[in-house]
């Protein structure tokens, strides 16, 4: 498993579709996921420390498992399938609860829990920025220069959901 940073929360142009931004801590590779706009602002509440008046449903989640004493440990970003992630949450007890990754994301945030990725994942639906174009902001965190902005800004003008989703094989020989 690899640790992911959230980076945040962008716009798809032209679809307008939200789209979570994680990368590799301490690595090259950005994981761009999909989300719907309920989860996506969720998110960037949770990273601009946004508390509304009354909690928000993974507000509430995060205070049930407090008040229930069930501790949230890590979450898990475990497959990419047909163009779908798969997300577990994992529990001190050692229970797993699958999960859509937004809101396993939206929770990390809340609960102050590291974000994992399975290396298959990130082989399948990460993308490389070259290291020596990273730039330091502060000490031990790394921050886009303005040229990765403008490679991963290209590439999601040319991406659509539809290219992460499994291509058919050849026909078996009969």
């Amino acid at each position: 498993m690899q640790a992911l940073d959230v980076i945040g929360v962008r716009m798809e142009m032209p679809s307008n579709n939200p789209i979570v931004l994680l990368r590799e801590s301490g690595g090259v590779r950005y994981l761009p996921i999909w989300v719907g706009a309920v989860e996506a602002t969720a998110i960037a509440f949770a990273q601009q420390g946004v508390v509304p008046p009354r909690p928000l449903t993974h507000d509430l989640m995060k205070d049930a498992l407090e008040a229930t004493g069930a501790a949230l440990t890590q979450i898990q970003i475990t497959a990419l399938q047909d163009g779908v992630f798969f997300a577990v949450l994992v529990f001190a007890s050692g229970v797993e609860v699958s999960a859509r990754p937004s809101d396993a994301i939206a929770l990390a945030l809340r609960a102050g829990v590291p974000i994992y990725s399975a290396e298959e994942v990130l082989d399948e639906a990460g993308i490389e920025l070259p290291e020596d174009e990273t730039v330091t902001a502060d000490p031990g965190q790394q921050v886009p220069s303005d040229v990765e902005l403008a490679q991963f800004r290209e590439f999601l003008d040319q991406v659509s959901p539809e290219d992460f989703q499994q291509q058919p094989g050849p026909e078996p020989s009969t």
